[in-house]
């Protein structure tokens, strides 16, 4: 991990001169839902010599990652009639748009006298044959795929008006087998397209529900490591980490040495962790500042209040409690007042988690035997929206513009349920399968990586 935020550090970007006045005229109006996808043209980009063919791979990771979203298509590149051969030169527009490319983008990557790799492109409207936008970057040879995530996210944000989210990394449950047939649950991170797997915890263990720190630089999770529900703080760049509760002292703070802390999620600032914590009469909500190291009990309630997640401005906590009877969502003041009952639905709503963007909730709801994953207005107006329903559904991870939400999904197998990790957009459309070898699960979505 200590090498990865060394390998970011090298890479920056500039822009590019335009060879027309930038009008945005080309644009996706992604909150209508069941779009028909842009067409966009993608050649190879070209290589100026000493690269290594990377030309050809930045391009398929770049049209990976906007046909992942939904809202492009690529042309297939059988049916280009120009040759992209200079990088400077304006396109035949008419060759693009005979083959109905809306948009072209171009690139070049050439290696530098320092040996680092200069990646630039050129986004083209095709039918008013105008650039829209032009960057470029410098980075290190091995750190070409996270170029072209940050041009793929450029082109979303130009084509779509927000901000793009394929420059983040995922992590996960990875559910397996160990060598005498028990059951293993690891944590394992890769990027969001399931490039560059790697484990972060041994078979030892359980590892289950990680959550990402805003800079992205640590994750909360749960550990069976000390033999009862313990969470653990993790530096990824260190790989150090250590208890947040501990009965003996060992760790941040003690709590009651029967009780058992769950799932903890940064505050918006990373100063604080919101974490359920069970103490002799169920478990309640508690505020940890990881600068003080202090604890304050934010809720007193007989019933358990459990799953705790901040809003973007950090002023307010949605969770989970079963206080009328069954378990429904309640929000409240981030120093523990106001609570107010927000679901009222048939069933159980869980897992809730509040959108980057601060406008929605994401939920599990069960009901009748099915789990159904929804949404819901943070200030509790209007109806909610169930974007999937299954066998079963858990963990939602919202993107970091709030606009797609990763979730487990398990379905009957010959061997019991199968989990894995799936995603799907906002208007419910869009339904992918995360490219992860095995049974997955628990997935926490990174901010835009720095």
């Amino acid at each position: 991990m200590t090498r990865l935020i060394r390998l970011l550090s090298l890479l920056f970007m500039v822009a590019l001169p335009a060879a027309a006045l930038a009008q945005q005229p080309l644009q996706v109006d992604i909150a209508r839902g069941n779009l028909e996808p842009v067409p966009i043209a993608i050649p190879a980009f070209i290589d100026a010599g000493g690269t290594d063919g990377r030309g050809g791979d930045i391009a398929e990771v770049i049209a990976a990652d906007l046909v992942s979203s939904g809202l492009f298509t690529t042309v297939d590149e059988r049916a280009f009639i120009e040759e992209i051969q200079d990088f400077n030169l304006r396109p035949r527009f008419q060759d693009w748009r005979v083959i109905n490319a809306d948009a072209l983008l171009i690139g070049q990557v050439t290696r530098q006298s320092d040996g680092r790799l200069l990646v630039g492109f050129r986004l083209w409207d095709t039918r008013l044959q105008e650039q829209m936008v032009g960057l470029q970057f410098v980075t290190a040879p091995e750190n070409w795929r996270r170029v072209a995530h940050r041009v793929a996210d450029a082109v979303y944000e130009q084509l779509t008006g927000e901000s793009g989210y394929f420059d983040t990394r995922v992590i996960y449950v990875s559910e397996g087998m160990g060598p005498r047939g028990e059951p293993v649950r690891r944590l394992a991170v890769m990027d969001q397209d399931g490039a560059n797997p790697s484990f972060l915890t041994d078979r030892s263990y359980w590892s289950l529900l990680p959550n990402y720190s805003p800079s992205a630089q640590q994750i909360t999770y749960v550990s069976f490591l000390d033999g009862q529900a313990t969470t653990y703080v993790y530096d990824l760049e260190s790989g150090r980490q250590e208890a947040l509760f501990a009965s003996g002292g060992a760790g941040l703070a003690r709590i009651d040495p029967d009780g058992q802390s769950l799932s903890a999620r940064f505050s918006p600032d990373g100063e604080r962790l919101a974490v359920s914590i069970e103490l002799q009469a169920g478990h309640d909500i508690h505020l940890f500042d990881l600068r003080s190291r202090s604890l304050r009990r934010l809720t007193e309630h007989p019933a358990d209040d459990v799953e705790p997640s901040f809003s973007p401005d950090g002023d307010r906590i949605v969770f989970s409690s079963s206080r009328s009877g069954g378990s429904q969502l309640y929000v409240m003041n981030a120093n523990g007042g106001d609570v107010q009952r927000m679901s009222f639905g048939e069933g159980r709503y869980t897992a809730p988690v509040w959108s980057p963007r601060g406008d929605l909730i994401a939920f599990v709801k069960q009901h009748n035997g099915q789990f159904s994953l929804g949404v819901v207005a943070a200030d509790g107006s209007g109806e909610e929206r169930i974007l999937y329903q299954g066998y079963y559904v858990d963990t939602p991870a919202w993107s970091p513009n709030g606009r797609v939400i990763l979730f487990t999904r398990g379905d009957r197998g010959r061997e019991g349920t199968e989990y894995e990790i799936w995603s799907v957009d906002l208007a419910g459309f869009n339904l992918r399968r995360m490219p992860i070898s095995g049974q997955s699960s628990d997935p926490a979505w990174s901010p835009l990586i720095e």
